[in-house]
């Protein structure tokens, strides 16, 4: 059962990581390397006018960036270094949300097919993504943001909180447990996510927007495409004996 679990979140979090960064470099990578200029403009000259192109940020609450004072961080290199670490990166989330989704089927038992692979993908989406970008959208390089522990806190409170809640709702489904499930899916956003501090961002508020609608959508796409990789992967590596019983 583990090495079937481990075959199909390999196979899950590859597909969904070659869909999605795709994706992120045709979408978002020149972004944030647009935004970076805002960031850290050249001496002496004005903030370089933005491509057209628009990128993501695969769900999660923002990044601090060092300020001048601080040494640089290490960063990939622009080019293939940039692409090679994109993907890499894309990969390990991947299968990691693919085993996180696999073991929830599991234990909700669920048989990781198609069809409930990509519900309980969608639904992980919604949890991890969609519901702390309200309070938290995917941020660009240059952005203001609150304090990172206060941000992580409020993201896993109610990436947890959204979780268990749609437990609730779609799978105990009795009217105690779909009131509960509203009521924990509401309790993060009543709470409030943590303000960024009042100094002004030098990204445009619209460029900022763009970013975070094309990074949950990308988002959106990834979770699928693991939901999907795993149903059918799931399938795919299961003994001979239970494939000629199908």
């Amino acid at each position: 059962m583990i090495l079937r679990l481990l075959s199909a979140a390999l196979a899950a979090g590859f597909l969904a990581a070659i869909v999605a960064t795709g994706l992120e470099l045709a979408l978002t990578s020149p972004l944030i390397v647009a935004a970076e200029r805002y960031e850290t403009p050249a001496p002496g000259q004005a903030a370089q006018a933005l491509p057209q192109a628009l990128p993501i940020v695969l769900a999660h609450a923002g990044h601090d960036h060092p300020t001048p004072e601080a040494a640089p961080e290490w960063q990939p290199a622009p080019g293939f270094q940039r692409m090679a670490f994109t993907g890499l990166a894309t990969l390990v989330g991947g299968v990691g949300w693919a085993l996180i989704l696999g073991a929830v089927l599991l234990a909700c038992g669920r048989e990781p097919t198609l069809q409930t692979g990509v519900a309980f993908a969608l639904a992980g989406f919604a949890s991890v993504a969609l519901a702390p970008a309200l309070g938290l959208p995917p941020e660009l390089p240059g952005q203001e943001a609150a304090p990172l522990l206060t941000r992580q806190v409020w993201w896993t409170m109610t990436a947890a909180a959204t979780g268990m809640g749609l437990y609730l709702i779609a799978v105990r489904r009795s009217f105690i447990a779909i009131l509960g499930g509203l009521v924990l899916i509401v309790a993060p956003h009543v709470v409030g996510a943590p303000p960024p501090p009042d100094a002004t961002s030098a990204v445009p508020a619209a460029l900022a927007a763009q970013f975070a609608a094309r990074s949950l959508a990308i988002g959106a796409v990834f979770w699928t495409m693991i939901g999907l990789g795993l149903g059918w992967a799931w399938q795919a590596f299961a003994p001979a004996r239970n494939r000629a019983h199908a």
